[in-house]
Protein backbone atom coordinates (compact mmCIF):
# COMPACT_ATOMS: atom_id res chain seq x y z
CA UNK A 1 0.00 0.00 0.00
CA UNK A 2 1.14 3.54 -0.93
CA UNK A 3 0.97 6.70 1.16
CA UNK A 4 0.80 9.59 -0.50
CA UNK A 5 2.41 12.28 1.50
CA UNK A 6 -0.23 14.06 3.97
CA UNK A 7 0.53 17.82 4.42
CA UNK A 8 0.39 19.11 8.48
CA UNK A 9 -2.97 20.70 9.12
CA UNK A 10 -4.93 21.98 12.06
CA UNK A 11 -7.40 19.15 12.83
CA UNK A 12 -10.11 22.13 12.78
CA UNK A 13 -9.33 23.01 9.66
CA UNK A 14 -8.62 20.12 7.99
CA UNK A 15 -10.13 16.36 6.99
CA UNK A 16 -8.55 13.08 5.65
CA UNK A 17 -10.26 10.94 3.05
CA UNK A 18 -9.07 7.50 2.35
CA UNK A 19 -8.96 6.73 -1.59
CA UNK A 20 -9.34 3.02 -1.75
CA UNK A 21 -8.40 1.02 -4.95
CA UNK A 22 -9.80 -2.31 -4.66
CA UNK A 23 -7.80 -5.35 -6.92
CA UNK A 24 -10.22 -5.08 -9.64
CA UNK A 25 -9.91 -1.54 -9.86
CA UNK A 26 -13.18 -0.07 -8.35
CA UNK A 27 -12.47 3.39 -6.48
CA UNK A 28 -14.22 4.53 -3.22
CA UNK A 29 -13.85 7.02 -0.96
CA UNK A 30 -14.17 7.01 3.00
CA UNK A 31 -13.29 8.67 6.31
CA UNK A 32 -11.99 5.24 7.92
CA UNK A 33 -8.91 3.65 6.61
CA UNK A 34 -9.10 1.01 3.85
CA UNK A 35 -9.39 -2.71 4.54
CA UNK A 36 -7.80 -4.32 1.23
CA UNK A 37 -6.79 -2.64 -1.78
CA UNK A 38 -4.59 -0.56 -2.35
CA UNK A 39 -5.44 3.06 -0.17
CA UNK A 40 -4.60 6.91 -0.57
CA UNK A 41 -4.89 9.56 2.38
CA UNK A 42 -5.63 12.95 1.13
CA UNK A 43 -5.64 15.92 3.65
CA UNK A 44 -8.60 18.23 2.30
CA UNK A 45 -9.80 21.05 4.34
CA UNK A 46 -12.51 21.03 6.13
CA UNK A 47 -15.93 22.90 4.74
CA UNK A 48 -17.22 25.87 6.45
CA UNK A 49 -20.82 27.62 6.81
CA UNK A 50 -20.41 30.66 5.32
CA UNK A 51 -20.76 33.57 8.17
CA UNK A 52 -24.59 34.43 9.29
CA UNK A 53 -25.99 37.77 7.92
CA UNK A 54 -28.22 39.86 10.62
CA UNK A 55 -31.45 40.29 8.55
CA UNK A 56 -32.86 43.55 9.90
CA UNK A 57 -36.58 44.05 10.18
CA UNK A 58 -36.38 48.26 9.97
CA UNK A 59 -37.89 49.36 7.04
CA UNK A 60 -35.35 50.96 4.51
CA UNK A 61 -35.68 54.94 4.54
CA UNK A 62 -35.57 55.96 0.75
CA UNK A 63 -32.23 58.57 0.36
CA UNK A 64 -33.60 61.99 0.29
CA UNK A 65 -33.19 63.75 -3.47
CA UNK A 66 -30.12 65.77 -4.30
CA UNK A 67 -30.38 69.23 -3.28
CA UNK A 68 -30.32 71.08 -6.47
CA UNK A 69 -28.08 73.86 -6.98
CA UNK A 70 -29.37 77.50 -6.26
CA UNK A 71 -30.91 79.65 -9.36
CA UNK A 72 -28.13 81.67 -10.83
CA UNK A 73 -29.21 85.60 -10.40
CA UNK A 74 -29.04 87.48 -13.51
CA UNK A 75 -29.04 91.19 -12.54
CA UNK A 76 -29.12 93.87 -15.93
CA UNK A 77 -27.27 97.32 -15.12
CA UNK A 78 -28.42 100.10 -17.41
CA UNK A 79 -25.66 102.67 -17.24
CA UNK A 80 -27.63 106.15 -18.18
CA UNK A 81 -25.59 108.46 -20.57
CA UNK A 82 -24.07 111.53 -19.98
CA UNK A 83 -26.70 114.43 -20.01
CA UNK A 84 -25.52 116.57 -22.88
CA UNK A 85 -25.01 120.17 -22.71
CA UNK A 86 -24.84 122.50 -26.50
CA UNK A 87 -23.95 125.68 -27.66
CA UNK A 88 -25.87 128.19 -29.49
CA UNK A 89 -26.00 131.05 -31.16
CA UNK A 90 -28.38 133.48 -31.30
CA UNK A 91 -29.13 135.70 -34.41
CA UNK A 92 -27.54 138.76 -33.19
CA UNK A 93 -24.34 136.28 -32.91
CA UNK A 94 -24.36 136.23 -29.11
CA UNK A 95 -23.83 132.47 -27.46
CA UNK A 96 -25.09 130.63 -24.88
CA UNK A 97 -24.93 127.23 -23.31
CA UNK A 98 -28.44 124.96 -23.21
CA UNK A 99 -29.42 121.31 -22.11
CA UNK A 100 -31.56 120.82 -25.34
CA UNK A 101 -30.71 121.01 -29.05
CA UNK A 102 -33.90 122.99 -29.64
CA UNK A 103 -31.91 126.13 -30.18
CA UNK A 104 -33.84 128.77 -28.17
CA UNK A 105 -37.40 128.31 -30.86
CA UNK A 106 -39.85 131.02 -31.12
CA UNK A 107 -42.02 132.50 -33.82
CA UNK A 108 -40.86 135.71 -36.03
CA UNK A 109 -42.77 137.34 -38.56
CA UNK A 110 -42.55 136.26 -42.48
CA UNK A 111 -42.21 139.35 -44.73
CA UNK A 112 -43.25 139.98 -48.43
CA UNK A 113 -43.71 141.92 -51.10
CA UNK A 114 -46.66 143.26 -52.43
CA UNK A 115 -46.37 145.10 -55.42
CA UNK A 116 -48.62 148.17 -56.18
CA UNK A 117 -50.16 148.58 -59.86
CA UNK A 118 -50.14 152.14 -61.04
CA UNK A 119 -53.79 153.89 -62.01
CA UNK A 120 -54.57 153.36 -65.43
CA UNK A 121 -56.91 154.85 -67.88
CA UNK A 122 -60.72 153.15 -68.89
CA UNK A 123 -63.20 154.67 -71.61
CA UNK A 124 -63.02 157.93 -73.24
CA UNK A 125 -64.04 161.38 -72.51
CA UNK A 126 -61.95 165.02 -71.70
CA UNK A 127 -62.72 165.48 -68.06
CA UNK A 128 -60.20 164.27 -65.92
CA UNK A 129 -60.95 160.77 -64.08
CA UNK A 130 -60.69 160.05 -60.36
CA UNK A 131 -57.63 157.45 -59.56
CA UNK A 132 -57.47 154.99 -56.58
CA UNK A 133 -57.81 158.06 -53.91
CA UNK A 134 -61.11 159.45 -55.66
CA UNK A 135 -58.13 162.74 -56.98
CA UNK A 136 -58.15 163.58 -60.39
CA UNK A 137 -55.94 160.83 -62.73
CA UNK A 138 -52.42 161.55 -64.00
CA UNK A 139 -53.19 163.30 -68.14
CA UNK A 140 -53.78 160.51 -70.57
CA UNK A 141 -50.67 159.92 -72.95
CA UNK A 142 -50.26 162.00 -75.73
CA UNK A 143 -52.58 160.44 -78.89
CA UNK A 144 -50.55 158.39 -81.40
CA UNK A 145 -48.23 157.07 -78.56
CA UNK A 146 -50.31 154.46 -77.83
CA UNK A 147 -50.45 153.78 -73.85
CA UNK A 148 -46.93 154.60 -73.79
CA UNK A 149 -44.32 152.83 -71.06
CA UNK A 150 -45.61 151.41 -68.22
CA UNK A 151 -44.76 153.32 -65.15
CA UNK A 152 -42.45 150.97 -62.82
CA UNK A 153 -44.80 148.73 -59.95
CA UNK A 154 -44.04 150.09 -56.51
CA UNK A 155 -43.43 147.11 -53.72
CA UNK A 156 -43.86 147.24 -50.70
CA UNK A 157 -43.17 144.52 -47.73
CA UNK A 158 -46.59 142.88 -45.89
CA UNK A 159 -46.74 140.71 -42.76
CA UNK A 160 -47.61 137.37 -44.44
CA UNK A 161 -48.01 134.81 -41.39
CA UNK A 162 -45.19 133.69 -38.78
CA UNK A 163 -42.08 131.10 -39.20
CA UNK A 164 -40.47 129.32 -36.16
CA UNK A 165 -36.86 130.42 -36.14
CA UNK A 166 -34.25 128.06 -34.18
CA UNK A 167 -30.75 128.98 -33.13
CA UNK A 168 -27.75 126.81 -34.38
CA UNK A 169 -26.46 124.67 -31.37
CA UNK A 170 -23.90 121.93 -31.66
CA UNK A 171 -23.06 119.26 -28.39
CA UNK A 172 -19.85 120.25 -26.31
CA UNK A 173 -17.55 117.41 -25.11
CA UNK A 174 -17.92 116.20 -22.08
CA UNK A 175 -14.77 117.51 -20.10
CA UNK A 176 -15.87 120.83 -21.12
CA UNK A 177 -19.51 120.35 -19.81
CA UNK A 178 -17.98 118.74 -16.50
CA UNK A 179 -15.85 122.41 -16.21
CA UNK A 180 -18.80 124.24 -17.41
CA UNK A 181 -20.94 122.15 -14.55
CA UNK A 182 -18.55 123.17 -11.73
CA UNK A 183 -18.19 126.94 -13.19
CA UNK A 184 -21.84 127.36 -12.60
CA UNK A 185 -21.61 125.76 -8.86
CA UNK A 186 -19.34 127.79 -7.86
CA UNK A 187 -21.06 131.16 -9.79
CA UNK A 188 -24.16 129.96 -7.47
CA UNK A 189 -21.89 130.24 -4.22
CA UNK A 190 -20.69 133.33 -4.93
CA UNK A 191 -24.38 134.89 -5.24
CA UNK A 192 -26.01 132.66 -2.21
CA UNK A 193 -24.53 135.25 0.17
CA UNK A 194 -26.10 137.98 -1.26
CA UNK A 195 -28.91 136.86 -2.68
CA UNK A 196 -32.52 137.63 -0.71
CA UNK A 197 -34.12 134.40 0.84
CA UNK A 198 -36.38 133.57 -2.16
CA UNK A 199 -33.43 133.66 -4.72
CA UNK A 200 -31.65 131.44 -2.20
CA UNK A 201 -34.16 128.94 -1.90
CA UNK A 202 -34.02 128.87 -6.20
CA UNK A 203 -30.08 128.88 -5.96
CA UNK A 204 -30.03 125.52 -3.65
CA UNK A 205 -32.56 124.17 -6.20
CA UNK A 206 -30.59 124.53 -8.81
CA UNK A 207 -27.38 123.56 -7.21
CA UNK A 208 -28.91 120.27 -5.99
CA UNK A 209 -29.73 119.64 -9.66
CA UNK A 210 -25.80 120.43 -10.69
CA UNK A 211 -24.01 118.16 -7.85
CA UNK A 212 -26.26 115.36 -8.77
CA UNK A 213 -25.04 115.71 -12.22
CA UNK A 214 -21.67 116.27 -11.37
CA UNK A 215 -21.93 112.51 -9.58
CA UNK A 216 -23.43 111.15 -12.25
CA UNK A 217 -21.70 112.08 -15.32
CA UNK A 218 -18.58 113.60 -14.33
CA UNK A 219 -17.73 111.05 -10.99
CA UNK A 220 -16.98 113.89 -8.99
CA UNK A 221 -18.77 116.91 -7.91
Amino acid sequence: MLLAPVAAAAPDDSVRIYRCVSSNGAVTLADTPCGQGREEIREMQRPRDPPTRAVSTQVPVPAEPPTPAPAREVRYVHVQPPQPMYACTAADGTRYVSDSNEGNPRWEPLWVNAWLAPPVWRGGGTGPRLGHGGGPRPPRPPAGSGHGPRPPLAGIGVPGGSVLVRDTCSPLPQQEVCSRLQDRRWELDRRYNSALQSEREAIIREQRGIDARLQQDCGSR
